[in-house]
């Protein structure tokens, strides 16, 4: 497999899949900010803008910090190159322009309408530029009843449904333990840019790509929603359990829990006789996987009454070298030091002018031709503003004079 950083013959790193393309970001927060970090990570200049008070919100959301850089913002604003400017004053309205003008992609997280009163719309850009491809993301979309109303991860997460079958049957719902809505709205955009920008590659032309932390959570029902649609039951949580398939969920064992995923009834004989119960798969209650999910109630005493004879670790060694998929429930410090995550790449290091030493996540992405790489750290705010500004064509005089009057920072 390619890491992050192979070289091309000659021994300078391979260009990303999306070298060349430029992307004007004027998000915060996190599922614009996401988006335009996966862009870069493929290769795409990203020129991230924020306001010349504070900048994006999450510059402030800690503890915890390092070296005076909020943790949250540093997660999802790395390879981005970082300009400051007045979007309510003139000449900072007509630097970001000038920008769009040479854009490929622009992605805002505005509310709705609010980009439009700033001149920044959809509508007023792609006259100008009609090869731009215009991503939104908002909490209900461009359109519908609920257009206006304010985003937010845990809103989006309440209202699909998502939390409502998230927990343990009989218990409170639960909010994932990252910011699903955010994340997942993040990822359908770049899908879409992607898309478009192929588009464009047929038509000329860019096009609006509108997309919403609800609908991207609907989306995420999947099968879920299939059931619902097949039978008319409305699900409920199942803790760590499976809806439609038994046993795939956390057991406990003598000293704390074990993920077993047993996940077809060949797999399921496998794992009773491990347990020293063979007698379990051939119960008419627990033949077939149907059976087991109607019976679900009985099955799961007898299994971890079994299984408290024995640590996690002892049966995970015995369960996996039987071929049955099992796994600890790892804490996120042993999950990225994990040999996998080591091998894959997945932490990194780079460094920051405040920070030092940064560790940030891999990408997920391999490719073998085209590989990600984390080239620079997130910026400090306002950090590339006149390298920026001098390349929109601004004079040394003029960027002075921009500074001066507070149109940038």
């Amino acid at each position: 497999m390619t890491s992050p950083d192979t070289p091309v013959p000659g021994g300078t790193p391979a260009p990303g899949a999306l070298c060349g393309i430029r992307v004007l970001d004027l998000t915060r927060i996190l599922s614009g900010p996401l988006a335009t970090m996966v862009l870069a990570d493929l290769g795409a200049d990203v020129v991230k803008v924020e306001d010349t008070k504070d900048g994006d919100d999450t510059r402030q959301w800690g503890p915890p910090f390092q070296g005076g850089e909020a943790a949250y913002f540093l997660a999802a604003n790395r390879n981005k190159r970082g300009v400051s400017v007045d979007l309510k004053s003139a000449r900072g309205r007509e630097f970001v322009l000038r920008l769009a003008d040479r854009a490929d992609v622009l992605v805002e997280n505005f509310r709705p309408g609010t980009a439009a009163r700033l001149g920044l719309g959809y509508e007023e850009l792609s006259a100008r530029n009609p090869r731009l491809v215009y991503a939104s993301i908002s909490g209900y979309g461009q359109t519908g009843p609920w257009a206006s109303r304010p985003g937010y991860d845990a809103i989006a997460q309440a209202l699909s449904g998502m939390m409502s079958i998230t927990g343990e049957a009989g218990g409170a719902p639960v909010r994932p333990g990252v910011a699903t809505a955010d994340i997942g709205a993040g990822m359908w955009a770049v899908i879409g840019i992607l898309a478009a920008l192929h588009a464009r590659e047929v038509t000329g032309r860019g096009q609006h790509v509108d997309v919403s932390l609800l609908d991207g959570q609907l989306a995420w029902l999947t099968y879920v929603a299939g059931g619902y649609f097949a039978t008319g039951t409305v699900p409920g949580p199942h803790g760590s359990a499976h809806p439609t398939i038994v046993p795939y969920q956390a057991l406990t064992t003598a000293d704390g829990h074990l993920l077993v995923a047993a996940g077809n009834d060949r797999l399921w004989r496998r794992f009773a006789e491990v347990l020293g119960q063979p007698a379990l798969a051939d119960d008419p209650r627990f033949v077939t996987n149907p059976d087991r999910v109607r019976h679900r109630d009985a099955l799961i005493p007898l299994l971890e009454a079994a299984l408290a004879r024995r640590s996690s670790a002892e049966w995970a060694e015995a369960l996996e070298a039987a071929g049955v998929p099992c796994a600890p429930i790892s804490t996120v410090d042993e999950a990225l030091d994990s040999p996998q995550a080591r091998a894959r790449g997945m932490v990194t290091t780079l460094p920051h002018p405040t920070a030092g030493e940064l560790r940030t996540l891999g990408s997920p992405l391999k490719l073998s031709a085209t590989p990600t790489r984390i080239r620079t750290a997130p910026p400090l705010l306002g950090q590339h503003t006149d390298d920026v500004l001098a390349e929109a064509g601004y004079s040394a005089r003029e960027i002075e004079e921009l500074h001066a009057i507070g149109a940038v920072r």
